[in-house]
């Protein structure tokens, strides 16, 4: 009994580890499909089955009753920024795409619900987008497929196809809008920065590069800090005090509409006694 166990004990050890964990083909592999619209990024995630000689429209996949558009787990749909699909407005974020298929056309939906194993979690109050999309004709596919098509610069069209039959998702994309948004964003930023680095050079008495850096802030926009830090390196440059005590009245007067006026008691001890000096 006890060379029975050793010898079994031996055989085990002698197993390649390759043996003990074969690895088998997926009958519905993973797969990822990613688009690029402006600086959107677009990913679905899916698992492609195959037809394998199966009748799939109306049989497989029943007409009528909610999909998860894929195998295994609910098919995901990922968006970097607000998009609208469909017409329907769909904020950046992850979702569950499931459709209902029909003969003539298919309702597909975006469920804010994103880790769901197949339909059995599915609540419609959770729908973020319900659109309906005409069934067209998509030619001899044997794995369902997703693909993006007719990418421009302001959106594409999210295709599944599968077995004879297409549908067209399209998708629209602010980018003229989402990039002006952020050269102003930059733009601004870009200012308060050079502001900032003039305050640098203020601190070790350098006013030539701080007034220098200022104008450069002030140029790109015009706020009350950029225009009282330049009133404050004249001043104290004593080259032009003048134009200091008007940039001074003119950094108050801005600062009173901006709730965020943190140097307001300076600028206006500034104002009140620059002139007598």
């Amino acid at each position: 009994m006890i060379r029975t166990l050793i010898l079994g004990a031996t055989l085990a050890l002698s197993v390649p580890a390759s043996a003990q964990s074969l690895q088998m083909p997926a009958l519905s592999p993973s797969a990822e499909v990613m688009q690029t619209v402006g600086v959107t990024e677009i990913t679905v995630n899916y698992s492609s089955p195959a037809k394998r000689d199966r009748a799939i429209w109306g049989e497989l996949v029943s007409y009528g009753e909610l999909w998860r558009t894929g195998a295994n787990s609910a098919t995901t749909f990922e968006t970097s920024t607000d998009i609208t699909v469909g017409g329907e407005a769909v904020p950046a974020g992850t979702y569950a795409l499931f459709t209902i298929p029909g003969e003539e056309t298919w309702t597909v939906i975006l469920n804010k619900n994103s880790d769901q194993g197949g339909t059995g979690q599915y609540d419609k109050a959770l729908d973020q987008a319900r659109i309906e999309v005409p069934a067209a004709d998509g030619g001899a596919r044997e794995r369902l497929t997703f693909l993006f098509t007719d990418t421009t610069m302001k959106g594409t069209r999210l295709d599944m196809v599968w077995d004879g039959v297409r549908i067209e998702i399209p998708i629209e994309i602010d980018t003229d809008g989402m990039m002006a948004d952020s050269i102003d964003s930059f733009t601004n930023g870009t200012g308060r920065t050079f502001a900032n680095a003039a305050r640098y050079h203020m601190g070790r008495s350098e006013w030539e590069p701080a007034i220098a850096l200022l104008d450069h802030s002030i140029n790109i926009e015009s706020t009350w800090y950029n225009t009282w830090l330049k009133a404050e390196a004249l001043h104290e440059a004593g080259t032009d005090n003048k134009s200091a005590y008007k940039l001074a009245q003119r950094a108050m007067k801005m600062g009173a509409e901006d709730e965020n006026f943190f140097w307001k008691g300076k600028v206006e001890k500034a104002v009140a006694e620059w002139p007598k000096r």
